[in-house]
């Protein structure tokens, strides 16, 4: 039997990082289900919770799933909201801003990573110089606020803190220093980890990156 609310994912899942931060930012109790990923053949419970994609996270509320890791914080948002706070800028403009950059970071800098860390020889070096240029368009977004919500950790904070978790996999891939490109993006990541939410949900970042060389067969 499953309970009131539970999150389907794997422990090394960026996507599904973002579900628990959010869970933890509203002080929402939720079960935690892991659906291991090096299993080809997904479970029972993501073949009928999602079944047009067969993929993590899925949150089940009262037995209900939502799919797709930015809908899924939306509506943890909008049914956990407390006194009128919500993740989302309270301006349309705001939000649309930082729904634009979410997918930035998930059509983008994703897949930038995945080249990244797939590469070798020139290839590499092309995605590297990639890879920097996509984390200096988020260095310019942030500026010299303390969160991407200003004074407030908010949405697009909890899209992009779990990519932090590779930040010295890319460090030791690509043999730079992130701080040299985006050091205002280094303290941001820095404050963010003083959060309970964030430094209960983000996985070791050596593990991290073993995790990733063996996913992608790097030597």
């Amino acid at each position: 039997m499953l309970g009131e609310l539970v999150c389907v994912d794997y422990w090394a899942n960026g996507f599904g990082m973002r579900v628990r931060i959010a869970l933890r930012e509203k002080l929402v109790e939720f079960e935690f289900k892991e659906e291991d990923l090096w299993v080809t053949q997904r479970s029972q419970l993501v073949l009928e919770m999602n079944p047009i994609y067969r993929s993590v996270p899925i949150l089940i509320h009262h037995g209900r799933p939502v799919c797709g890791s930015v809908n899924i914080i939306e509506y943890i948002d909008e049914v956990w909201r407390v006194d009128r706070s919500s993740l989302l800028p309270q301006d349309p403009y705001g939000r649309a801003q930082a729904r634009f950059w979410a997918d930035f970071i998930d059509k983008k800098l994703f897949s930038t990573q995945t080249k990244f860390l797939k590469s070798k020889g020139e290839d590499k070096e092309a995605a590297k110089a990639d890879l920097i240029e996509d984390l200096k368009r988020l260095e310019e977004v942030l500026g010299e606020r303390k969160y991407f919500g200003g004074d407030k950790f908010n949405f697009l904070d909890i899209a992009l803190i779990p990519v932090s978790s590779m930040f010295n996999g890319y460090e030791e891939h690509g043999g730079f220093k992130i701080e040299d490109h985006c050091p205002n993006l280094v303290k941001w990541v820095e404050r963010c980890m003083e959060r309970e939410s964030v430094s209960k949900t983000l996985p070791n970042h050596k593990e991290m990156y073993e995790l990733h060389k063996k996913w992608y067969g790097i030597e």
